[in-house]
């Protein structure tokens, strides 16, 4: 796509401005999809069978042409509104921004993020035999039709809880350093103003919630992992009250288009 049409595709009528800025990249599950306007784009240009393998080349030449048609916009829009993207960074800039990454990258939050995100995947592939025992289990249920028992809605339960589990593990770590990253930035005295970092720690907050929801039902299915899965909403409870004392105004921050 040139960036004539990712422009259109940015002002048309409809669109949510920066909704994909603060949402949680599950766009199978968004409502809002018809009107972003990344997933148009992404709508228009579907990925070729085989381009979300890393290694097939073709997957990398479409985000790099998909990345410089974005940049072009950007340098575009900065012109008209008179900034000079071509201005060469100082060394002080230069510097202040690589403090910057190593202090996010260090953070204690970024660190507690990282440290469920193993936990989660650790977890997962200790538990590979007990979900098949799980599955045979289910399986001789529906084939005895045990009475009061329900094996299919307890399969599609529990495969939605895995699915939540799985996609948000690895989400709150970047949105957390995305957060911590820019708030060291000096913001304007404005109760109106939100801040970029509050939109990203609600995001990591939102994502936070719904995984100790889903861990809470999959305690239901797995009871003999209760002491285990009880750790895990422990490290995320704690993650939970650290973000929203070091961001008190993140469930505040109003997304575009989902807290409208």
């Amino acid at each position: 796509m040139d960036k004539d049409n990712l422009k259109k595709r940015v002002n048309q009528p409809g669109m949510i401005p920066l909704i994909h800025n603060y949402c949680d990249r599950w766009c199978e599950r968004c409502p809002f999809t018809s009107r972003c306007s990344v997933f148009a784009m992404e709508e228009e240009n579907p990925t070729p069978s085989g381009a979300k393998d890393i290694d097939n080349q073709a997957f990398w030449n479409r985000i790099c042409e998909n990345l410089l048609d974005a940049f072009d916009m950007v340098r575009e829009m900065a012109r008209e509104n008179g900034v000079d993207v071509d201005a060469p960074i100082s060394e002080e800039e230069e510097e202040r921004s690589e403090a910057a990454r190593r202090n996010a990258k260090n953070n204690e939050l970024v660190k507690s993020a990282e440290k469920y995100m193993d936990l989660v995947e650790n977890w997962f592939d200790s538990a590979v035999d007990m979900f098949r025992e799980k599955q045979e289990e289910l399986e001789m249920k529906a084939r005895i039709e045990l009475p009061g028992s329900d094996p299919e809605a307890e399969a599609v339960d529990l495969n939605d809880i895995i699915e939540i589990i799985e996609w948000y593990h690895t989400l709150i770590p970047p949105k957390i350093y995305r957060a911590v990253f820019q708030e060291p930035l000096v913001l304007p005295d404005d109760e109106y103003f939100q801040s970029d970092a509050d939109g990203s720690a609600k995001v990591a907050l939102i994502s936070i919630d719904r995984s100790i929801a889903a861990w809470m039902r999959m305690r239901e299915h797995l009871p003999e992992k209760q002491d285990e899965i009880l750790d895990i909403l422990i490290q995320l409870d704690r993650l939970r009250k650290s973000l929203e004392k070091a961001f008190p105004k993140a469930r505040a921050f109003k997304r575009p288009g989902f807290d409208d």
